[in-house]
Formats: C-alpha cells, structure tokens, sequence
C-alpha cells in the first residue's frame, strides 16, 4: 500500500489517465526549469516574461482544450492540471494562458464565421498573435450589464466607443475581443491592434500580478468592418459563458500557489530549529500542515470531478462558481498560512508564498469576486431567487 504525501494524500494522481499525467509532468518540469529561477525577478521588475510564451505554444499549451485550427484537442482534465502547473509557476503566466484560450480563442471558435477562425486560431495558438479580453469597465466591475462602451452602424461598419479597464495582456495584444453595447444588445467585436482610435495604457505601480501585463483600453470613433464582428455572439450571455470558461482554470490553477508555498514552508519547518527541535515536531505546526493538507486535498478532488462534467458536456455555470470560490480562498489562507510559518523571512520575494499571496488578492476578486460566486451559489440553492 503507498503512503499518502502531502500534495496527493488521496492517490489523486491514480484517478487521471496516462495522457493527463504525462501532461501534468511536462508542464511542471519546465515550470520548475524554465520558470521558477526567472519569476521572482520578472514580479520584482514588474516585467512579463514574454520570452516564455514561443515555449508555452510549442508545448501546445495555447487553446489547448480547443479542437481543430492547429488546437491541442486536450480534454478539460488536462487543461485544469496545465492551469495548476502554470499558476504553482507564478499566477500570472496562467493568467495570460487563460486569457489567450478561455477568453479570446474560444469565442472566436464558438461564435466566430469560419474565415475569423482560419484568420485568428492557427495563430493564436501559435503565439504569434497576442488576444485580450474587453469587458471590464471603470463603473462596471461585478455587474456588466452597465456597460457603456457602445458601437453604431454605419453602412457596413461598426462605430466603437468606449473604454475598458483591468484587462490582462492589453498592452501586447494583436486583436481585443470587445464587448459593446449596440441598438441590439451586447455584440461582440475583434479589434485590431493599429485600427484608427484604438489605443491602450498599462497599469503601473500594482502590488499584484506584476509578472503580468494589465492594461486599459480607450476606443475613439474606432471603426471596426462587420467582418469583424463576431457574428454568432449574442447578448450578454455570449461574454459570461466566456467567463465560465476561464473560471474553470482558475478553480484549478489556485492549488498550484498553495502547493508551491506549502512546499517551502515545509521545507523550511523541518530544519528550523527552535527551543531545541525542528518546527516540523511541535503540535501547533503538525496541525497547521493537517490543515493545509486537507484543503489541498479537498480541492483537488472538487476540481476533478469538475472537470469530468465538463467533458461530459453538463457543466453548470454555479459549479464553476462553488470551485473557483472554494480554491481561491484555499490557495490565499494556505499561502498566508506559508508565508507566516516562514517568518521574517517569508516577506522576502526570495521565498515564493508572498508574492502567491499578492497574486491571488487579485484572482480572488477577477472572473468574479468571492461575495457574487456565493450569492450565484446561493441563487442556485435558493429556488433561484436572485438576491444581486
């Protein structure tokens, strides 16, 4: 019988297939070959370390769980632990990851025309074009049906105007997917980086994902052709199922952090000596690591079988919810957890579960903050009454 380890207590590794362990081992080897002696620096430098995304596309890791137009084709088993893998690297690089696949290729492969998707995919999943995602507006924020940014017909054209705010990789990106408001209701738009009035600003001095690019977008009398338009996308729904689709690897990717912060505490606890024994051998520390182990357990196997709905096709929108809600805290109260066990120490970028920490104060709140996963959750218990 093999013993449970702290990061797979429950012989999680046993419920996946052959292909999804050889996948989950890449990633988390050049993760901790070509990430991990770098990130620290790229956060401290408030740099993204783009040279790392020819790398992620050859690995196929771009649009991954996407079929056809030079797509992996992997189930969502296998994205979920790429997500993992990617986020134990540093939150950032999942998150450009997520945003590239779950929210600029999948609109275009599920509501684009066939000549956006050959134009787009093959492309974007080679990371030689960049994609952003343009929701978020400053007076939006938890509720999107303000939306102000707006676009008008004009012969066989699109007027755009607007702004949006909060949005990861703007700065770099080739093509904005962009949410609008029109006489018909929400549509959605791909526009391109160098289209007349389309410019963008990063957002500088964040405590939080510093190895990632966020940036605003500003839309001045932008004019966007029809064949850009995303011609199946319709209402509001089209960009929430977006949402749906990277919250799925959010769920996954928080237990990467609380693994990785886990990890060096414990490292740590079994050689710091104290009052004459390692920290690893008084009660208070055993408990904290019982906890930490439960929680991580506890989320591994919630997101698995997450994952296995949605292959099946049946995955609801307050399932993602419950996981993405669930994880993120775990992963934010373990690296907290991490960083104080570390002690004075454990402020420094040198060791890993501060700058977690910092990360996931801004994965908690984007794709959905805490407090609307529970109400969404609650909507769902309750007979579906809303109480937004």
């Amino acid at each position: 019988m093999s013993q449970p380890t702290p990061f797979d207590f429950m012989d999680f590794k046993s419920l996946l297939d052959e292909d999804e362990r050889q996948i989950q081992q890449l990633v988390g080897r050049w993760v901790d070959e070509r990430v991990a002696p770098i990130i620290a620096d790229a956060f401290d430098e408030h740099r993204f370390p783009a040279e790392l995304v020819p790398e992620m596309a050859e690995m196929g890791l771009l649009g991954c769980n996407l079929e056809g137009y030079e797509c992996a084709g992997l189930n969502n088993v296998s994205y979920g632990l790429i997500c993992q893998e990617l986020e134990r690297g540093d939150s950032g690089l999942r998150s450009f990851v997520s945003v590239q696949g779950s929210l600029c290729m999948f609109p275009i492969h599920a509501w684009g025309s066939e000549e956006q998707k050959q134009r787009y995919l093959p492309k974007m999943a080679k990371g030689e074009l960049i994609g952003c995602f343009g929701l978020t507006e400053p007076d939006g924020g938890s509720d999107p049906g303000t939306m102000k940014t707006h676009a008008k017909r004009d012969g066989d054209d699109w007027i755009l105007n607007g702004a949006k705010m909060w949005i990861t990789n703007g700065g770099i990106a080739d093509v904005a997917i962009v949410w609008a408001m029109t006489d018909d209701g929400v549509r959605g738009f791909l526009v391109d980086k160098g289209m007349k009035g389309y410019t963008t600003r990063d957002t500088l001095k964040k405590y939080s994902l510093r190895a990632s690019i966020t940036s605003e977008l500003f839309f001045d009398d932008v004019r966007v052709p029809e064949s850009n338009r995303l011609p199946e996308a319709m209402g509001l729904k089209a960009p929430l199922t977006c949402l749906t689709q990277a919250r799925y690897g959010i769920a996954w990717g928080a237990i990467g952090p609380a693994i990785g912060s886990m990890a060096e505490a414990l490292d740590f606890a079994k050689s710091r000596v104290l009052f004459g024994r390692p920290l690893t051998h008084t009660q208070t520390i055993q408990r904290r690591f019982a906890e930490m182990t439960r929680r991580i357990t506890t989320a591994q196997l919630l997101v698995l079988q997450l994952g296995r709905i949605k292959d099946r096709g049946e995955l609801h929108p307050t399932q993602v919810s419950l996981a993405k809600w669930n994880n993120v805290r775990m992963g934010l109260d373990i690296c907290r957890e991490a960083r104080d066990i570390l002690g004075a120490g454990g402020i420094s970028i040198e060791y890993s579960p501060i700058r977690h920490m910092m990360n996931l104060e801004s994965v908690i709140t984007y794709e959905g903050t805490e407090t609307i996963h529970e109400l969404s959750v609650g909507r769902q218990v309750c007979d579906g009454v809303n109480a937004f």
